[in-house]
Parts: C-alpha cells; sequence; structure tokens
C-alpha cells in the first residue's frame, strides 16, 4: 500500500522509534494490530517526498517532518488512539545488552 493512500485513507497516525526492534517483535506487533492500524516502515526521504508532496490537501502534515529522524515508522489508524497506543506499549519488551548498542537508561557497575 502506498505511503500517500495510507494518508488519504487513515485520518490519525504516529511516528513510533524501532531502534533495537528486531524482525520477531515488528511481526508479532503487525500481527497485534492487524484489521485495527497499520504499520509502515520506510526510508526517510522518501517519506518526507510523500508528506511534501500531500501537503497541498493537508497543511498539518508539516508538523511531521521534524519527527521523521532515525529509526522510524508510521502506524496509520481509524481507532482511537488510547487503544493504539495501549496495544503497541504491551509488545514492549526489555532487549539484552548487544555490543554498539546505547543503554536506553543508567548502567552503574561496582568496582
Amino acid at each position: 500500500m502506498a505511503f500517500e493512500q495510507l494518508l488519504d485513507d487513515y485520518p490519525k497516525c504516529f511516528i513510533v522509534g524501532a531502534d533495537n526492534v528486531g524482525s520477531k517483535q515488528m511481526q508479532q506487533i503487525r500481527m497485534s494490530l492487524r484489521g485495527k492500524a497499520v504499520v509502515l516502515m520506510g526510508k526517510n526521504t522518501m517519506m518526507r517526498k510523500a508528506i511534501r508532496g500531500h501537503l497541498e490537501n493537508n497543511p498539518a502534515l508539516e508538523k511531521l517532518l521534524p519527527h521523521i529522524r532515525g529509526n522510524v515508522g508510521f502506524v496509520f489508524t481509524k481507532e482511537d488512539l488510547t487503544e493504539i497506543r495501549d496495544m503497541l506499549l504491551a509488545n514492549k519488551v526489555p532487549a539484552a545488552a548487544r555490543a554498539g548498542a546505547i543503554a536506553p537508561c543508567e548502567v552503574t557497575v561496582p568496582a
């Protein structure tokens, strides 16, 4: 489904960070949202270009442009935003530390 088509079809969307999200976890999120929301991951430059081309139909989309940084995706929905947000947070799991990963919280190692 094309990004522009999703912008037309769905009145609400989230921008979600997808750093350190594995393919199995992404698949689980897509399955839990099936029928209620559509998850779209893509190139940031292509998403920005699509939004800029869509600004004449919906000028409010310009507010999204500064937030498209890093590894992000869009969740499009027609449902209640709090319900979809709760479903997304329910799929959040702690990840094991990996080389090169940035810790989401402060870590203290006693001497």
